[in-house]
């Protein structure tokens, strides 16, 4: 049996959603394993969003300027300042930070971050993160570091937020992996969504499920790990599971991959794929059974 982690995102998070994921587990054969609730402060605290997100929320929230591997190159053409001058005075913050020096509110921060966007005053200096110079009234300007990342966050981490989480298995002989998140989930996109998966039933039904607004993209009501893999990492991050204490974790294990290197795939790191290329572990996995996903974590192990 294989094993996902899913859980209904804080504007979906009605007593009829969770019905209604129940129900369409139980009509294609899936087994709840494990099911609660987790609110936004403990959310905000063990920073489980953060981990969820952490190719961007390490560079908003869970590292220092200091601490990232700047391109420091593409730093100075768009700012004509150099990144070693601008940290060592201290002017430039990650998001959580610049909260604080600013002394403002996640939203008000995103208000900034948009004008300095619309500025032009921003730069990619890599995949999901970003480097733009905010400024606040008249307080000196600071470069911050992926705060659009904060307003996402705030959606997990409110006073009022919550998530029901399931651990859930099935049979890959009777569901493979891709159905169960193209047909049983539903693709990113609601609209796009087939009729009767769950994103595509939140998508027609929000209001009669008791949600507060349509499901878009970002806020499309249902979470679900994209392979064995991810839900394992899931699983760590959220329930705190340990690596050999999780069915598809030992199976790892036990195939010769170390725990040290599990865990740093856990973040979703680029890793090598042979002939001097490189991608993320989480793509090379996505939508693979669960004796696929092994073996081809065990070859891509054997590159490193």
């Amino acid at each position: 049996m294989q094993s996902a982690f899913v859980f209904t995102k804080p504007h979906a998070n009605t007593e009829a959603v969770r019905e209604l994921v129940s129900a369409k587990f139980a009509a294609m054969g899936i087994t709840v394993v494990v099911e609660g609730d987790m609110d936004g402060p403990t959310i905000d605290s063990n920073k489980h969003i953060d981990q969820h997100y952490y190719a961007i929320a390490s560079k908003a929230t869970l590292l220092k300027p200091s601490e990232l591997n700047v391109p420091k190159e593409k730093f100075s053409a768009q700012f004509e300042e150099e990144w070693d001058a601008v940290l060592e005075a201290g002017r430039v913050v990650n998001a959580m930070d610049a909260l604080e020096k600013f002394g403002v509110d996640v939203p008000t921060l995103n208000t900034h971050w948009v004008e300095a966007q619309d500025a032009k005053k921003i730069v990619k200096l890599g995949g999901g993160f970003y480097c733009a110079l905010v400024t606040v009234g008249e307080q000196e300007p600071l470069y911050v570091l992926n705060a659009f990342f904060m307003t996402m966050r705030s959606k997990f981490t409110s006073a009022e937020a919550k998530i029901h989480y399931y651990v859930v298995e099935f049979d890959p002989a009777v569901l493979p992996w891709a159905d169960f998140r193209g047909k049983v989930l539903g693709p990113t996109d609601p609209g796009a969504a087939p009729a009767d998966s769950l994103r595509g039933t939140l998508h027609t039904d929000w209001e009669k499920l008791g949600m507060a607004a349509a499901p878009n993209t970002s806020d499309n009501g249902v979470h679900a790990s994209a392979s064995p893999f991810e839900g394992l990492a899931e699983r760590m991050n959220w329930l705190g599971r340990g690596v050999a204490d999780d069915a598809f974790g030992k199976k790892l294990l036990d195939a010769g991959i170390s725990e040290e290197m599990i865990k740093a795939w856990s973040v979703d790191p680029q890793v090598s794929l042979g002939d001097d290329k490189k991608g993320s572990i989480f793509d090379q996995l996505e939508d693979k059974d669960l004796e696929d996903c092994a073996a081809k974590a065990v070859e891509l192990s054997k590159l490193q």
